[in-house]
């Protein structure tokens, strides 16, 4: 194992990687590693995306990070119509007109059987298990542009506390090796969990996507009265900023934008940041398999330069720092 230059020059090891109870070494689901990330947090960073979340927003632009297992993403444009898919796939649930790939999603039980046999990657296995050491060395690579940028390494999702176990260990590392931590959370979860990463944690990227919990629980799924004790309690343990999408018809009146400015005030938030809602997945939904809810139906439109304006002015206007798109 590589040994990591301290600040006084002396080479220390990194702990060795973590074991789960039954002795076998603590893996965690990831479905990307983007670096140079500007998006996550302060300065150049790597974000490490876990697969998995316990809400079910319709605007959300990684849908490959909902399920919590590997899942199979087809891209037609390198399907090179061989049709050893259809063969492997035991369900039946591909089939082929005119050498057009067709997938029966109700029937595909998401074995990955095609996804082995195909020789083009035209079937994309989106999730894959990594151990804490694996990808500590992928993000570690990068320290220089970190340190030049004051920038780190955060962990997203999906929910990244859904295997807050790995999580842990992984910012643990992190932090020891000297980078910078932090954790984009929707905040549902259980606080001793949470708790427990926070320790190993520089910044929480804290999303709050409405204050009224029917109004929360109707479009993603769950209330917010646990979201919002985690972020109370979080805000006591590390820095936090809060994350608002803001989504047209949903969260975008001005006393929903009033009240959340009064909670990032009560809290102690050190910024506040915008997140202007697209519809920049649409396709991903497609490949997935899943049906993408139609602005008309969420009642919304894309956010424009003056909605956004207004609502920065609103909660600046309050003493907050205020950012859009991080």
């Amino acid at each position: 194992m590589k040994s990591m230059p301290t600040p006084l020059g002396v080479s220390v090891s990194p702990p060795e990687d973590p074991v789960e109870p039954n002795g076998h070494e603590l893996t965690g689901l990831v479905f990307n590693i983007q670096k140079f990330s500007i998006q996550d947090g302060p300065g150049i960073r790597t974000t490490v995306f876990m697969k998995g979340c316990p809400l079910h927003c319709p605007w959300c632009s990684n849908p490959e990070g909902m399920g919590s297992a590997p899942e199979i993403m087809p891209s037609e444009r390198k399907c090179i119509a061989c049709k050893r898919c259809m063969e492997a796939c035991v369900p039946g649930a591909i089939s082929f007109r005119a050498d057009i790939r067709e997938i029966d999603w109700a029937h595909c039980s998401q074995c990955l059987a095609c996804a082995e046999v195909c020789p083009s990657r035209a079937l994309e296995v989106v999730g894959k298990y990594r151990t804490v050491e694996e990808t500590y060395r992928i993000v570690a690579r990068d320290r220089d542009f970190y340190e030049s940028s004051g920038g780190g390494v955060t962990v997203s999702g999906g929910e990244a506390l859904l295997q807050w176990e790995f999580v842990r260990e992984l910012l643990k590392k992190c932090q020891e090796a000297g980078l910078h931590t932090a954790l984009d959370t929707t905040g549902y979860c259980a606080w001793e969990n949470m708790r427990q990463v926070l320790l190993h944690t520089d910044l929480v990227l804290f999303d709050v996507k409405h204050t009224d919990s029917d109004r929360h629980r109707e479009k993603t799924g769950v209330p917010n009265e646990q979201i919002l004790r985690n972020l109370e309690r979080a805000a006591s343990m590390t820095k936090v900023w809060l994350r608002v999408p803001v989504v047209p018809g949903f969260n975008d009146s001005e006393p929903n934008m009033r009240s959340t400015a009064e909670l990032a005030v009560r809290v102690g938030a050190e910024k506040v940041s915008l997140l202007p809602c697209h519809d920049w997945a649409r396709e991903k939904y497609r490949r997935l398999g899943r049906r993408y809810e139609s602005d008309a139906e969420m009642g919304r439109t894309e956010p424009n330069d003056q909605t956004i304006s207004r609502w920065k002015e609103l909660l600046g206007s309050h003493g907050l720092a205020v950012g859009v798109g991080n």
